[in-house]
């Protein structure tokens, strides 16, 4: 159990590696504001399951991408639980084609969801932070933001700078108590993954030395371990778990 419970807001929480990290969390003992924008139901059972464990959750609707949104969303998280101590940027979207024929709209959803988003959502949390000097702020990105990938120009680059915008920031606010840090999944079994043709989960496995796709649990266990005090000398890291794809 964690020294202290704190409040977490996890976005994109209502499946997937945000479904995992806010269950890890909560056994930290945390209180967690459980993000979502689609998928209300999966959203309300990821609630019950934290419950279950002990801890306090609620359901927060919330569209990263949009300011007005994001202000909503962490007013409403900061009423029910207080200031947000630990964010996670977890939300984020695909809207894969070839540059030569992807459409400005899918470039600029992509951006807007996951760069904007994580922008957006940081910003409106960090001055609470500040005042308090402490906090934890985890960036879920993407080991194709290290490599890139054929068809994913737009994933690649909002991955890609988040990266930039971890290690910005976390020179920032180095010395208020507060850490930024990023953690870039391979592909990782999440219904993203599970709509992927066999022809091409097999081609895909040839990049990957371990010979197989991670779980989200995988992934949640290190982001619990960045928002913990045994994590509180690490900050602008970019920590790839990908199975040794990105060697």
């Amino acid at each position: 159990m964690a020294d202290k419970k704190r409040h977490a807001l996890v976005t994109g929480a209502s499946r997937g590696i945000g479904e995992a990290i806010a269950i890890d969390l909560a056994k930290e003992g945390h209180n967690i504001s459980v993000n979502f924008n689609s998928h209300q139901k999966d959203a309300d059972e990821v609630v019950k399951k934290i419950k279950d464990l002990g801890s306090d959750a609620h359901v927060v609707k919330g569209n990263v991408s949009d300011k007005e949104s994001v202000s909503k969303m962490i007013e409403e998280s900061v009423n029910k639980f207080g200031p947000v101590e630990i964010l996670v940027n977890n939300a984020g979207i695909i809207s894969d084609n070839l540059l030569m024929r992807m459409k400005d709209e899918d470039f600029d959803k992509v951006i807007n969801t996951n760069l904007k988003g994580t922008y957006f959502c940081t910003k409106a949390c960090v001055p609470s932070m500040i005042k308090n000097r402490w906090g934890r702020i985890i960036n879920i990105t993407s080991v194709v933001g290290i490599r890139g990938n054929i068809g994913q120009s737009n994933y690649s680059a909002s991955k890609g700078a988040i990266h930039s915008f971890t290690y910005s920031l976390a020179k920032e606010l180095a010395t208020r108590g507060i850490t930024v840090n990023a953690i870039a999944p391979g592909y990782i079994q999440t219904a993203t993954v599970d709509v992927l043709s066999d022809k091409l989960k097999d081609h895909i496995m040839t990049w990957i030395p371990m010979n197989r796709f991670g779980t989200p649990d995988e992934i949640s266990g290190m982001a619990a371990f960045m928002a913990s005090d045994k994590a509180k000398y690490m900050t602008g890291e970019v920590v790839r778990i990908d199975g040794g794809m990105a060697i």
